[in-house]
């Protein structure tokens, strides 16, 4: 009868924390750049807040091209959930390295017609 009366009591599961590989040209994590925090405010803006139920793994180039590739792999081998740049190249080494992990990109020029996406309405 005592058995009957005790409710059974799961435990919760740990939800998973997305995380988000932001690859930019130069900056810190204090101060990544314009584009960046723009990104980040949009998901602040949606409940996402770091540290809290979201995390960030910032790499930076410094401007050498040839790092490119190594950061993509490492954010790659990390598992991060979404790769952001607002650089054509980063998202071009993102392109060619994953086709399971999506890529967010804020870059002014006509991604069309840079060869990044196949149209506008299916991106790929």
């Amino acid at each position: 009868m005592l058995f009957a009366l005790c409710s059974t009591v799961e435990a919760q599961q740990p939800r998973k924390v997305p995380r988000v590989g932001i690859v930019a040209g130069a900056g810190n994590p204090t101060e990544p750049g314009s584009s960046i925090k723009i990104f980040r405010q949009a998901l602040q803006d949606l409940g996402y807040f770091e540290g809290k139920n979201i995390l960030y793994e910032y790499r930076f180039t410094e401007g050498d091209r040839d790092r490119i590739p190594g950061i993509v792999a490492e954010l790659i081998n990390l598992k991060v959930d979404v790769l952001f740049s607002t650089q054509a190249i980063v998202v071009r080494a993102a392109k060619q390295a994953t086709k399971t992990i999506p890529i967010v990109m804020a870059i002014t020029p006509d991604p069309v017609a840079m060869g990044l996406v196949e149209s506008l309405a299916r991106p790929g």
